[in-house]
């Protein structure tokens, strides 16, 4: 096997905010015409570390070398100069656009020819073995086709080392097997390709090398076929920890909730949840699947109260008093105060969960506000929760009373998850708990809904990877398109039945 040259050399890379080092002396090497995989947990500093590759931060001291050449990227345009293109996990495209007009968009070419560009486009999707329309607009477009669009678009303006962060988040097993097919296409051509990712089984299916950095630091560089699991776990989080989601059989079930023929339509008038029919046991995890935007956020903010529900029913059945109650009428405040502990882990855990300006202990006394009996609080009890959470699920902080906006989007997100599940609820609904978790934060919130269900609680889990909903539910309902595509038995069903499902009433070409 013939050595590769390096493409990249950063040379003791180091990088502050203020007086945090998100990164201390990184030394590292990626090689032209390889997939190298960039591992590590939450605000380890592996973005940043690709942010100044890519311009859009610049490094503190150390060097970066270009096909063995030193060289300053202080923008995004230098880096382009450089053939070096990011593509970041919210794409920046024109809905309104077509594809050849994003890709082409901010050329500077005075005898630009939209269809000679066009021409090209065609010509690069062939050869690496894109799925892309040149003329099909945004809006009408898959996620993964908008993927696509955004790798070509680098590739367009002669990107030779392609970074991307997160590629996989959004796309089903299908669109992602035709995705590595790409990148393995272009590496096959010479093009490098580094990857952010937090997806261990994808590492080593597609990397060629590993690269793990932690609290900043360079760890180590290991080629995948030497490495495993539990070995870049290991280093990932400097100990070793069991990936094992240890999933019972649902015992004393009963039917906590019943949905019945729910819709709801947005406010232009388009169905957003059509005809969804349910139910969510005492002592089960149900699993919810899809492809982003099919529903899942207004399905579960429809059972909250925070979504107006055109028809249909949602009966909880109340187990101290064993009579229905109808919650589709009904306040959040109403919802909640008929014992109905709802418990919601919002997509948006800033904007809908926590309040930013207030520090730990105030956003545990959200949910008790209204319980006040006079204009004075009691802080014992939300500052004992504060910091029992900090302990037991190891949120990086200072103290209780640090301002949530000063914590990483990590730990703002393990706050939130601790003082949903610390409510005591009956009915549990998780949207996305883990997002932007390190891989052992996120099995903490696994088992810690694990033992939600074994105390008896009805649990609905909406999250995104596959792997994990057949790991660690019991049934796991498919939504596609606002429509429920199909409930499945979580201890049979397999990824590629429900990528199928999830794409069952949204067909369209993918990467």
């Amino acid at each position: 096997m013939s050595k590769k040259s390096p493409a990249i050399e950063l040379r003791d890379i180091s990088k502050h905010f203020g007086k945090v080092a998100a990164i201390k002396d990184v030394s590292l090497t990626v090689n032209s015409g390889e997939i190298l995989s960039v591992l590590g947990e939450n605000g380890s500093g592996k973005t940043t570390l690709m942010n100044m590759i890519s311009g859009i931060y610049y490094p503190d001291n150390g060097q970066i070398l270009i096909d063995g050449k030193e060289v300053v990227i202080r923008s995004p345009k230098d880096a382009f100069d450089y053939n070096i293109g990011m593509i970041h996990q919210h794409f920046k495209l024109i809905d309104v656009f077509s594809a050849t007009e994003n890709i082409v968009l901010g050329i500077d070419d005075e005898k630009f020819d939209l269809k000679e560009a066009k021409n090209k486009i065609i010509k690069t999707c062939e050869r690496y073995g894109f799925s892309v329309d040149p003329d099909k607009k945004i809006y009408q477009m898959s996620v993964s086709e908008k993927q696509s669009v955004e790798i070509v678009k680098v590739l367009y303006r002669g990107a030779n080392i392609l970074i991307l962060d997160e590629p996989t988040a959004v796309l089903t097993p299908q669109e992602t097997k035709r995705l590595f097919s790409v990148l393995k296409n272009m590496r096959d051509d010479g093009k490098t390709v580094i990857i952010i990712t937090h997806k261990l089984h994808e590492v080593l299916e597609l990397s060629d090398r590993v690269c793990v950095v932690r609290k900043g630091e360079y760890i180590g560089t290991v080629h995948t076929a030497d490495a495993n699991e539990s070995m870049l776990t290991e280093m990932m989080v400097g100990k070793k920890i069991l990936l094992n989601i240890d999933r019972t059989d649902p015992s004393n079930t009963e039917e906590r909730l019943s949905v019945k023929k729910i819709n709801c339509k947005s406010r232009d008038g388009r169905n957003i949840l059509s005809d969804i029919s349910f139910t969510a046991k005492s002592g089960e995890i149900l699993g919810i699947a899809g492809i982003s935007g099919s529903g899942q956020r207004e399905l579960l903010e429809a059972i909250a109260g925070l979504q107006k529900i055109d028809s249909g029913e949602i009966l909880y059945n109340n187990p101290k008093t064993k009579q229905s109650d109808n919650l589709r009428d009904k306040t959040p405040l109403q919802i909640r105060e008929l014992g109905v502990r709802l418990s919601f882990v919002p997509e948006d855990r800033l904007g809908m969960g926590l309040v930013a300006s207030m520090d730990i202990t105030d956003n545990m006394m959200l949910r008790s506000y209204k319980k006040g009996k006079s204009v004075f609080l009691k802080k014992k009890e939300p500052r004992n929760l504060a910091e029992r959470i900090i302990k037991e699920l190891e949120v990086v902080t200072p103290s209780a009373a640090t301002p949530v906006r000063r914590l990483s989007g990590g730990n703002v997100q393990k706050v939130l998850v601790g003082r949903e599940i610390a409510s005591s609820p009956t009915v549990l609904m998780a949207a996305y708990p883990v997002r932007g978790l390190d891989i052992n934060s996120s099995y903490i919130i696994y088992n810690l809904l694990n033992q939600q269900k074994a105390s008896g609680v009805a649990v609905i889990f909406v999250g995104e990877d596959l792997d994990v909903l057949v790991e660690l539910c019991d049934r796991i309902m498919v939504i596609s398109s606002g429509q429920i595509a199909g409930i499945l038995d979580g201890r049979t069903a397999s990824k590629e039945e429900i990528g199928l499902l999830m794409t069952k009433k949204s067909e369209g070409d993918a990467i």
